[in-house]
């Protein structure tokens, strides 16, 4: 069992507070500014989830980001053209796995409060049981099929479940940006509000949910999270053993910021 001591100070991508009532607030940034999305974040965050799930003195978990953003920058600090097989399968095809599964192994119910565009990796957000967002942010899965990559990480799983089978393959065969009002209308998220209302609102939503009893807020949360859990068990392994192929061919030097309507 972890305890916030233990790894409060332990990820550099990462920021945790926890008050005296047990809601945990998880912020992601990079050097205190948005987060820039990479192969360190992504281990860090996979391996977070678990910190946080096995620390039992958290009873509710808020996650958010730092700025102007959720998660839109991303550098995968690659010097190459082609990514080698070897190396997708001894660390990205696990950090890809244990991403996903260690988000829904924390029990604790989570609140998610997307201050900003979540262009890559927006499943971190929309993986959560309530999910508020910024009135200027976007949401849209941009690094996969418009930058050379299959969307095979989970995405192709989680995004059909949230909107349907046929929205969700033309946002991601065309890069799609939804507006946060478009996400509300399809169910995306749940909230929209200004920004500075966010955590104020994650707060309440916590307090609301902190009257139900401690095994109840658990237990839901793990229902819920089995009906996805069913849907990737075979799924995620498959999808991203393709991602991979196709990254083995064709691998992009570095992602900067998604393209956003103008």
């Amino acid at each position: 069992m972890a305890t916030l001591d233990q790894y409060q100070d332990k990820y550099e991508n990462f920021k945790f507070e926890r008050d005296d009532r047990g809601v945990l607030t998880v912020t992601m940034h990079t050097e205190g500014k948005d987060l820039v999305w990479g192969m360190k974040p992504d281990d860090e965050l996979g391996r977070a989830f678990v910190d946080i799930g096995s620390d039992e003195e958290n009873e509710i978990v808020i996650l958010t980001g730092t700025g102007d953003t959720f998660i839109h920058n991303e550098e995968l600090g690659a010097d190459f053209d082609q990514l080698p097989a070897e190396m997708w399968g001894s660390y990205i095809l696990p950090y890809v796995i244990r991403l996903i599964h260690n988000h829904l192994d924390i029990d604790a119910p989570m609140i998610a409060a997307i201050n900003g565009p979540a262009t890559i990796h927006a499943e971190m957000g929309l993986l959560c049981d309530i999910v508020l967002a910024a009135d200027h942010a976007v949401f849209a899965d941009q690094p996969h099929f418009p930058n050379g990559l299959v969307p095979g990480d989970g995405v192709q799983v989680i995004w059909p479940m949230l909107i349907g089978m046929n929205r969700a393959r033309y946002l991601m065969y065309t890069g799609q940006v939804l507006s946060a009002g478009e996400a509300k209308d399809v169910g995306l998220v749940n909230e929209v509000m200004p920004r500075e209302d966010l955590l104020p609102r994650a707060q309440e939503l916590a307090t609301q949910l902190l009257e139900a009893p401690k095994l109840t807020r658990r237990l839901t949360r793990r229902a819920f999270g089995a009906v996805i859990k069913d849907q990737l068990n075979n799924t995620l392994p498959y999808g991203a053993a393709l991602e991979g192929l196709a990254a083995a061919n064709y691998w992009p030097r570095t992602f900067k910021g998604a393209k956003l309507p103008e």
